[in-house]
């Protein structure tokens, strides 16, 4: 029976439930890992496997491990759904030679995935991907495993708890102390992932109220579309912040590699202005100084920042393929994109909603302001900058016709502005005469185009995004 070849997207591959995504092609792709981990000079160590709370993720795991043990490599398995950044900081800590993620983030319920991470805890750049595509099998039928319980006996896999030095490095990279006694009342969206928890037990001890919902694993992700941290999916938690007069919200997606932010006046606060919040915070109120690396996607109030606190900032390619690698060679002070996750130097390079969020209390314990004046403070420095996106499904195989169609496409004008540049490094961006822009970009993960601005005035972001879907051609 022909198999469909796997690709690895903007971050690992990810299919749909039973149709593509099966038992079978998780030890296929965990085969193409394991020999991609035993072909680097000098690697040495386990693999962390772990896992979120997506329908029969546990399961999946543990056909990896088992791939994974049966190549002679030696596993240490989650004892539970666990945080992105925590299954990255576990490969540092357990000196591990990478490790292996089943989720698929932020997609809808029916997908789940395969993160891979190399032995620093971070994304595997593109050429890394493709050597581990090219060592995926057509089938399973030669794919040698372990079965789980005899992994467990032998000693080949073992499993562990990765949240008590996780803990310890959070500990070390903010002062929770003053956020627990400031008494701020905080709500937390787990949107049913792998967040859950963790800001009430690092918050407890002092008089800060986490007031914590979807805290549960319910893989169908009710009130809301998806485990995406911005709205519709998360109304319910703006609305919990107005109905408790609560001072900010914060939710983690699915895998709480992302984080997204809420106003103490339930207005979402959207993910580009969270990156220069971050931005800002670590430059002006920590003063700590280094290069920022943002992808081409987010925003140019990070250029601002970089010029007025006279700290370069690097452009990558969307995905944190990209970012990882960068952040790493450069020794970056912050790294991020525009889907709402952020790495923090002296850290590993991978995103962390969990840390995002606790800097992000930090900057209004530090400061002593809610979310909307540090908004203000920041735009005070950089001036107004507003951003919206939107996603538009394509039929697969239409694809190509599409991307050809931006590919040719040289307006003059978009959303009555002028066009000054077009730039075509990982999708199509044109940069506009008030100093924002507008990206075409075709999904990695999904079969979707996402059409971005960033703009200086409220009024002009849906003439620029109308205009980009008509560019497109699905308007």
């Amino acid at each position: 029976m022909a198999t469909t070849p796997i690709r690895f997207g903007t971050d690992g591959w990810r299919g749909r439930i039973a149709e593509d995504y099966t038992f079978s092609a998780v030890r296929r792709c965990a085969h193409g890992f394991a020999r991609y981990l035993q072909g680097l000079a000098g690697a040495s160590g386990p693999v962390v496997v772990g896992y979120d709370k997506r329908f029969a993720s546990e399961h999946f795991a543990a056909a990896a491990a088992e791939v994974l043990a049966g190549n002679g490599l030696q596993v240490l398995l989650t004892d539970g759904p666990t945080p992105t950044p925590a299954i990255a900081f576990s490969v540092v800590d357990q000196h591990a030679r990478g490790a292996l993620n089943i989720t698929a983030s932020h997609n809808p319920a029916w997908d789940n995935g395969f993160k891979v991470r190399d032995l620093h805890g971070g994304a595997i750049d593109p050429d890394g991907l493709t050597r581990i595509e090219s060592g995926i099998p057509e089938t399973d039928a030669e794919v040698p495993r372990l079965p789980l319980a005899d992994g467990i006996r032998q000693g080949s896999i073992t499993t562990f708890d990765p949240a008590p030095a996780y803990t310890r490095q959070l500990e070390k990279l903010v002062d929770l102390g003053p956020i627990r006694e400031r008494g701020l009342m905080v709500v937390v969206d787990s949107m049913w992932g792998n967040g859950a928890g963790w800001f009430a037990r690092l918050l407890s001890g002092g008089s800060t109220r986490v007031i914590e919902i979807h805290r549960e694993r319910n893989p169908i992700f009710p009130e809301m579309n998806r485990p995406e941290p911005i709205p519709p999916n998360i109304d319910v938690g703006l609305r919990t912040v107005t109905e408790h007069g609560a001072d900010a919200l914060l939710v983690t997606d699915g895998d709480a590699d992302r984080v997204g932010f809420g106003d103490e006046r339930g207005q979402f606060v959207d993910q580009l202005r969270v990156f220069a919040l971050l931005a800002f915070y670590l430059l002006e109120v920590r003063g700590e100084r280094g290069p920022i690396v943002k992808t081409l996607s987010t925003t140019s109030m990070l250029d601002k920042l970089g010029a007025l606190y006279q700290v370069p900032v690097v452009e990558t390619g969307v995905g944190f393929k990209y970012v990882a690698p960068k952040f790493l060679e450069v020794n970056a002070l912050i790294g991020g994109e525009e889907s709402g996750g952020y790495a923090f130097r002296g850290h590993v390079p991978e995103r962390d909603g969990i840390l995002s969020g606790l800097f992000l209390l930090d900057l209004m314990v530090r400061l002593k302001s809610r979310p909307s004046e540090l908004i203000r403070l920041l735009f005070d420095r950089v001036g107004p900058h507003f951003y919206d996106r939107v996603d538009s499904p394509l039929p697969p195989d239409q694809r190509a016709a599409f991307e050809d169609r931006i590919r040719a496409a040289s307006p003059a004008q978009i959303g009555g502005l002028a066009v000054l540049e077009i730039q075509r490094k990982d999708g199509t961006k044109f940069l506009l005469e008030d100093g924002g822009w507008l990206l075409i970009r075709f999904s990695g993960t999904e079969p979707l185009v996402r059409v971005y601005c960033e703009t200086t005035a409220a009024e002009r972001v849906q003439p620029i995004l109308q205009d980009g879907l008509r560019l497109v051609g699905v308007r």
